[in-house]
């Protein structure tokens, strides 16, 4: 059994605020923090990963020249492919699925490119539960108060019962490759990979993941981002 990694990068990353270079907006996880690039933080953790053999990452054709050059800066050498990323992030992991040359019970670990603080620890003990069940999901309990509205308060929402789902999303390419197939036939786009192995009837494991583990989405988070590595390169 191959554990295979999908880098989905191909978002412009507009909420955190592009950076012109040459004409081209810079999508956020190829911005520099502390001299590095987010996605190079992001694919370092796999590349350090004793159980993940492989990474393809799917990306803007704009951006391959840079992205190659991360991989052969940072010696990603488990960084064996780069696809271009489709329209939607579904296109995207699509893609790289069909370029994966995995068999059916191989693991595909999806992971947000612009998560880039994912602990190892994390990483690690999802792909040993995919492997032991099949599939799994990491997921961070919420913690604050919840409430459902439209302006004002419809309902309160039992905390205990809602999960922040994060990323690495890990599922057996079969598994995977049925469910977009479905949902591609059906018009359906879903926000994440989890969503679209559900509606083909699998049960899917709840891992726990990591407040660390948040996705680098507006300035604000950058710049968290940049107090936390800063911090723990001290």
């Amino acid at each position: 059994m191959n554990v295979i990694a999908v880098i989905p990068a191909g978002g412009k990353g507009l909420r955190a605020g592009n950076v012109e270079k040459k004409g081209i907006a810079t999508p956020k996880q190829y911005l520099k923090i502390n001299n590095k690039e987010l996605i190079a933080y992001t694919l370092e953790t796999f590349q350090k990963n004793k159980l993940i053999n492989k990474i393809i990452i799917a990306a803007e054709p704009n951006f391959f020249n840079l992205l190659v050059g991360i991989v052969n800066h940072y010696k990603f050498k488990k960084v064996k492919l780069i696809v271009e990323g489709g329209e939607t992030r579904q296109h995207s992991v699509y893609n790289a699925l069909l370029s994966s040359d995995a068999n059916d019970n191989d693991l595909i670990v999806v992971h947000d490119a612009a998560r880039a603080l994912l602990p190892d620890a994390v990483l690690t003990k999802s792909i040993k539960v995919a492997k032991e069940k099949g599939n799994a999901l990491v997921c961070i309990k919420a913690k604050d108060t919840l409430i459902k509205a439209h302006k004002f308060i419809d309902e309160y929402l039992n905390r205990d019962e809602v999960y922040y789902v994060q990323t690495p999303q890990i599922f057996k390419y079969k598994d995977l490759l049925k469910a977009m197939n479905k949902a591609f036939r059906e018009n359906f786009i879903g926000t994440d990979e989890s969503m679209l192995v559900q509606r083909i009837g699998k049960k899917i494991n709840i891992v726990e993941g990591s407040v660390f583990n948040f996705k680098i989405t507006t300035p604000e988070d950058i710049k968290l981002y940049e107090r936390l590595v800063k911090n723990s390169n001290n």
